[in-house]
């Protein structure tokens, strides 16, 4: 497989975007890639559990997302916080870059903001508030750019998995947004936490793979989650950011504990953990394209989207899943 990032790109008309959730979690279509035989076939998100075996384990996670971002009262200053470094004190991104340089204060969420820092190499902010912000009164979720949209109150319920407990990341584990407790309480499961980080809304900086460089993002695995994914015959991760968790573990039986990750699955990886993924269908370019690419092989990843693009599939955050076996 290629590690050149212009050879994951793929044509999407934008009508294909899904910028609404289904009203119903669990009806989203589900296209089903067998590797071994190199099948695609169409099903329903409903099916999921006739594909579940004896011996198999979901490892879903269940990071919450918070209401990180934050604007003034004209709508001039945005900041999306993504790592709490004390009360008051986060990195955050800003826009725009010239009005948010390291020495600048100016007044947003209830408080004042100062910039303390600026990363030039990614443009990270390191910002003191004056007083905590109010996230849940204050802040906005926040939902992809590529939305086009504003968020609102339903994004508050729906872009969150109905299993969403641990708060702290900035975007939704997306293949989990499917479930109803009334699915997941059929299939075994089990539960990671990633706390998904600003790295998802960047894009990729030049042409060559090896040489980006992800955001890091702290994870935590359970005693209970450990023994049983040690104990599972075949382990199916729900989204990448479970993957993520999974890949980013030591080789052998798997250890409780918590640590913090910058694993980039591309080309050549070798995967010790994870049999199986459940995902939604990624932007072209991407690093969670590469990673699907990474794990079911380019060509038939490729072909399959080419499909899902005929067939109409819904794309993205709000969109349709794929169950790659």
């Amino acid at each position: 497989m290629s590690a050149r990032l212009s050879d994951y790109d793929f044509e999407l008309p934008r009508e294909l975007i899904a910028s609404r959730p289904l009203p119903d979690r669990a009806a989203s279509r589900m296209m089903v890639v067998d590797r071994s035989a190199g099948t695609v076939t169409h099903r329903m998100f409903r099916d999921l559990p006739e594909f579940i075996r004896p011996g198999d384990l979901l490892v879903l996670n269940n990071s919450r997302v918070i209401p990180a971002r934050l604007l003034t009262e004209d709508g001039r200053i945005e900041l999306l916080l993504f790592e709490q470094l004390g009360p008051a004190r986060w990195k955050a991104f800003a826009r725009p870059g010239k009005r948010t340089r390291a020495g600048d204060s100016f007044a947003i969420a209830g408080t004042m903001a100062h910039i303390e820092s600026v990363d030039e190499n990614d443009g990270t902010r390191v910002v003191r508030f004056e007083d905590a912000p109010d996230l849940e009164k204050l802040g906005h979720i926040p939902i992809p750019p590529y939305l086009g949209r504003e968020d609102d109150a339903e994004d508050r319920i729906r872009y969150q998995t109905v299993y969403a407990t641990v708060a702290g990341s900035v975007a939704a584990p997306t293949a989990g947004l499917h479930f109803t407790p009334e699915i997941l309480a059929k299939l075994p499961h089990a539960f990671v936490t990633l706390h998904v980080g600003p790295g998802t809304f960047l894009p990729v900086r030049g042409d060559n793979l090896d040489e980006h460089r992800m955001h890091g993002e702290n994870y935590e695995l359970g005693d209970d989650a450990a023994a049983a994914i040690n104990a599972a015959q075949r382990v199916i991760a729900v989204g990448t950011t479970s993957l993520r968790v999974l890949e980013s573990l030591a080789a052998g039986p798997v250890a409780p504990g918590a640590g913090r990750t910058e694993i980039f699955i591309r080309p050549g990886f070798e995967f010790r953990h994870a049999h199986a993924l459940l995902t939604n269908f990624h932007l072209p370019k991407s690093t969670l394209f590469v990673l699907v690419c990474a794990l079911a092989g380019q060509e038939l990843v490729q072909r399959a989207y080419a499909e899902a693009v005929r067939e109409k599939y819904r794309f993205f955050s709000y969109g349709d899943c794929m169950l790659i076996l």
